[in-house]
């Protein structure tokens, strides 16, 4: 079937039952992986950036023409990139330097305009810390006053999690059959987890867990002692996420880079799923889940990106 446009195809992205990486592994119970990046942008963030701008045309928080600004580790910016080009939205897109190059050359293929902010002493490059988000976050708010422009927000907009609370919840409910029983995330905004979460709650008894770096675990409430990690686009030791507030949480994990980095290879090698490091940290904490509180479950969980985005890292060395 020919669409109409590019946005016609984001989301209703196939799911992969993970049975050769959990057999080879002596795992009781299945692992469904939703293959998110095949959305156009190659991410699951393509979702979140159509929701957040059909809300703000809707509501007329954004008006046609209007400039669009994000603060990004290059995969919400990438679908908004997407989305603004299509809807005749200029964008800005404002990123740390310590994300992956390849994510700022892809947006500014996308047509955005690219904004890259300088990180904050002591942070490694591959390594954004909270304390680089915040300057990010000061760059972006600045650009937004200045060019009278819309902020997208996807901490805040709630078109972030209803776009996973309408498609990626029931998505993963109908591939698995109705046999989930837990549903695992590596949180960035929040989003992804809480509209997801909020969907499979409704559909069936589904256990949530939130996924984070371990020693950057503050949604946790535990301490911050190695706020930076290799695991890009989440995990930035912050405990204030609006979107965690009042969302099924059963359980925490923590996964350290070392495990997000072995774990997406082995998807590689063993599954053909060539993801990123937040995909490998999701489903090395669905292995763990398998290995103790869910053993003989089912547990859904999200390859956010491309392994693509990630080449000039240590991901694929």
């Amino acid at each position: 079937m020919a669409h109409a446009s590019i946005l016609d195809v984001i989301g209703d992205t196939p799911s992969v039952w993970l049975d050769r990486f959990t057999a080879a592994r002596g795992l009781e119970g299945r692992i469904l992986a939703k293959l998110d990046y095949l959305n156009p942008g190659f991410s699951k963030k393509d979702r979140a950036a159509l929701g957040v701008i059909n809300e703000a045309r809707a509501s007329g928080a954004l008006v046609p023409g209007q400039t669009v600004v994000e603060l990004t580790s290059g995969n919400m910016g990438t679908g908004l990139a997407i989305v603004c080009a299509q809807l005749g939205h200029p964008f800005v897109a404002v990123m740390s330097r310590g994300n992956s190059v390849e994510r700022a050359r892809m947006m500014a293929a996308l047509g955005a305009e690219v904004v890259l902010v300088d990180q904050a002493p002591g942070s490694r490059v591959g390594e954004v810390s909270g304390a680089d988000l915040d300057l990010v976050e000061a760059t972006a708010r600045r650009i937004t006053r200045a060019r009278d422009a819309f902020r997208a927000d996807q901490f805040e907009r709630q078109g972030n999690p209803a776009a996973h609370e309408t498609g990626t919840g029931p998505e993963l409910w109908a591939d698995s059959g109705g046999t989930l029983t837990a549903f695992a995330d590596f949180v960035g905004s929040g989003g992804t987890y809480a509209g997801t979460i909020a969907a499979l709650g409704r559909l069936g008894d589904v256990r949530g867990y939130v996924v984070e770096p371990e020693g950057a675990a503050a949604a946790s409430g535990a301490p911050v002692t190695a706020p930076g990690h290799p695991i890009q686009g989440g995990g930035y030791a912050r405990a204030d996420l609006t979107f965690l507030d009042g969302a099924r949480i059963d359980g925490f994990v923590t996964v350290t880079g070392d495990e997000a980095r072995d774990t997406a290879r082995a998807l590689a090698r063993e599954e053909g799923i060539f993801g990123g490091f937040s995909g490998g940290a999701n489903v090395a904490a669905a292995a763990a889940l398998l290995a103790g509180p869910e053993r003989g479950g089912v547990v859904g969980v999200v390859i956010c990106d491309s392994g693509l985005k990630y080449l000039s890292t240590d991901l694929w060395l």
